[in-house]
C-alpha cells in the first residue's frame, strides 16, 4: 500500500477512532455469579459502575463465599465488556481495509 494513501486517510481514521471510544465510554456490560445471586455492572472502561447483591447470599458466617462471588460478577461482567469491545473494533478497522490486519 502508498503511504501517502494511509496519510491521505489519516483524519477519517482519527474520526473513527474518536467516534469509537465515545461510543465504548457509553457502553455496558453485566456480570453475575452464583445463579445470579451477585450481579455486576461495568463500563467500557472496565469500572464498576452497579452491584447487586441478592439478600440470600448476605449471610455472616460464609462472607469469604460472598467475596468470590463478586470477584467472579466481575471477571463475568469484564469478558462480556471484552467481547463487545472486540465486536466493536473490528467493525471499525474492517472499514479502513488495512493490509495485514486480517479483518
Amino acid at each position: 500500500m502508498n503511504p501517502f494513501e494511509l496519510l491521505k486517510n489519516s483524519q477519517a481514521i482519527k474520526e473513527q477512532a474518536e467516534k469509537l471510544q465515545k461510543e465504548i465510554s457509553e457502553l455496558t456490560a453485566e456480570g453475575s455469579s452464583g445463579g445470579r445471586m451477585v450481579t455486576v455492572k461495568i463500563n467500557g472502561r472496565f469500572e464498576m459502575l452497579e452491584i447487586h447483591l441478592d439478600p440470600l447470599c448476605v449471610d455472616n458466617r460464609d462472607v469469604k463465599m460472598l467475596e468470590d462471588l463478586i470477584v467472579a460478577a466481575q471477571h463475568d461482567a469484564i469478558s462480556k465488556m471484552q467481547e463487545q469491545l472486540k465486536e466493536k473494533s473490528g467493525t471499525l478497522l474492517s472499514g479502513l481495509n488495512i493490509p495485514g490486519l486480517g479483518i
